[in-house]
């Protein structure tokens, strides 16, 4: 089988940086398609550049509005798919809507009213269409078309009813009613909510039962702490890794029941770094997904943003810029990403009505699976603001699994946090969850689990994390005190007041409850 490190000795493709696979890509399969099509199919498509020219989005540029297989394609028989909300960078008053069509259409909008029947506002849609090529003998070529629309100047906490079109498809038409869905703007003031999160989901049918399981406690939005589907399988950020553009397909379709309805916040994981797309690999997440662009550098880190929701504050972070472990994007901002947190942290804490703050990516700060354990990158970078700003709560994924530290000061026990018990962030120290149970294949610990109804506390772990040079250095940790080896999510609730209180909970792919403890801070609430 052919792939794309045909050509590249071995010392020096384990080296290659994200960016530096993007150039080799292009290069290399720009050259072979031109070889294959001839000179005269070479000059045939040169007017929109080789191999797709506007419809490969790796950067902002023309969208393709009218592709040839509209001539072909009645637009009445063009079924969108696939939807997703996200929220703008204002809760309150901005929503965006994605979805997919399998082939380009015209003319593509979004209906929105106050009432399913009365779908009065239309609003026009961006058009984001992806070509990626064979990246090996074993896949096809693929061409994918991404719909967007930017709702802006909504009412806060209010419901609407809103449905995706194109020409030949309106869903205002009653024959697709069916296909109206609903959203939720963020409420001017701070009232009782409930938010989910994981990280590492894949396609599977554990998967889609986490899914269900999170629709059922009415989440005002959900945080997909990266490795998202899964068309990497590799994940090693390497010139060998291929990627199946049609994965993404499958993981949209299966995400939808909940993405349609609460807005799926992710950020970028390393199975999410796809070099063809962009020097970054970040290309095909910004075809896919639109969020909000408050971050430190939108185009080249969509994955980098935040926003409020009530009294609580959401930072998502792109750990693959600071990983020891993985390090083909290691480094890639620069350092404007940690110093982008830092003041953010700062505007946040200072904000009035914020009482926690939440922050989520992906590599783990804290965790002791066999497989990848703590990165040192994250904490030699970021745990220093997360302390200087007092962030309540940390999410990571990565590890396939459930862990749950105990409140860390200064990088050991500041607190120990049984089971049920309450931790004041102020006084304690911070909270690291990893949340990687999601659905992909689950990890294992080198000691037992310990979790609700099944408590095997340790006076220590045996584990290690990663030092520069991917280097794993060993220590004996105090501060896992639960774990859990199955599928699982989070289910957060934050309840604001005199007394404001995160009431986290760790559900099982069953319904079963693992885990549960509450986050307080001294003084926050008080006027």
């Amino acid at each position: 089988m052919e792939t794309p490190r045909v050509g590249i000795p071995d010392h020096l493709a384990v080296r290659m940086t994200m960016a530096e696979q993007h150039e080799y890509l292009r290069t290399k399969l720009t050259r072979r398609g031109m070889l294959r099509a001839g000179a005269a199919a070479a000059g045939t498509v040169a007017g929109v550049g080789v191999l797709g020219g506007a419809s490969a989005y790796a950067e902002p540029g023309p969208t393709l509005v009218d592709a040839p297989a509209t001539a072909r394609v009645d637009g009445s028989l063009v079924a969108p798919f696939g939807r997703h909300l996200a929220f703008g960078a204002d809760p309150r008053t901005q929503m965006r809507i994605s979805w997919q069509v399998p082939f380009a259409v015209k003319s593509p909008f979004v209906r929105v009213g106050l009432e399913p029947w009365d779908l009065g506002l239309r609003v026009e849609a961006e058009v984001r269409a992806l070509h990626t090529p064979a990246l090996s003998d074993k896949l096809p070529a693929v061409d994918q078309v991404y719909l967007h629309a930017a709702l802006d100047g909504l009412l806060p906490g209010t419901t609407y009813y809103y449905g995706v079109g194109h020409a030949g498809h309106d869903p205002a038409d009653p024959r697709h009613y069916a296909t109206v869905g609903t959203f939720r703007t963020a409420p001017d003031r701070a009232e009782r909510f409930v938010f989910t999160a994981f990280g590492d989901q894949g396609v599977s049918y554990d998967a889609l039962a986490n899914d269900q399981l999170i629709l059922g406690q009415d989440p005002a939005f959900h945080l997909h702490a990266g490795d998202i589907c899964y068309a990497d399988n590799s994940g090693a950020g390497k010139p060998t890794d291929v990627y199946d553009a049609r994965v993404w397909d499958q993981f949209l379709a299966q995400t939808e029941s909940v993405a349609a309805r609460v807005p799926w916040m992710v950020t970028t994981g390393n199975h999410d770094m796809e070099a063809w797309y962009s020097p970054n690999g970040y290309g095909g997440q910004r075809a896919r997904w639109t969020l909000p662009d408050n971050g430190f550098d939108a185009r080249h880190a969509p994955g980098v943003y935040s926003f409020t929701y009530g009294n609580v504050g959401v930072v998502a972070l792109d750990a693959n810029d600071v990983s020891y472990e993985i390090a083909a994007n290691t480094g890639y901002t620069g350092g404007r990403q940690t110093a982008w947190l830092d003041r953010r942290l700062r505007e946040l804490r200072a904000q009035r009505g914020i009482d926690f703050l939440v922050v989520f990516f992906h590599h783990c700060a804290f965790s002791t699976t066999k497989a990848h354990a703590s990165d040192g990158g994250v904490r030699d970078a970021w745990l220093p603001l997360f302390e200087k700003h007092q962030v309540d709560l940390v999410v990571n994924g990565h590890n396939h699994v459930y862990e749950r530290t105990d409140a860390i000061r200064g990088r050991r026990v500041g607190r120990k946090v049984p089971i049920g018990g309450s931790v004041d962030s102020t006084r304690d120290g911070i909270v690291y969850v990893t949340a990687g149970g999601a659905g992909k294949a689950l990890y294992d610990f080198p000691v037992p689990d310990s979790y609700e109804g099944h408590v095997k506390d340790l006076d220590g772990v045996a584990s290690y994390h990663w030092e520069k040079g991917r280097v794993k250095k060993p220590e004996t940790v105090e501060w896992s005190r639960v774990r859990y080896t199955g599928f699982s999510f989070l289910a957060v609730e934050a309840e604001p007041g005199r007394h404001p209180r995160l009431r986290v909970t760790a559900l099982a792919e069953s319904g079963a409850r693992v885990d549960h403890f509450s986050v307080t801070r001294s003084g926050a609430g008080k006027e």
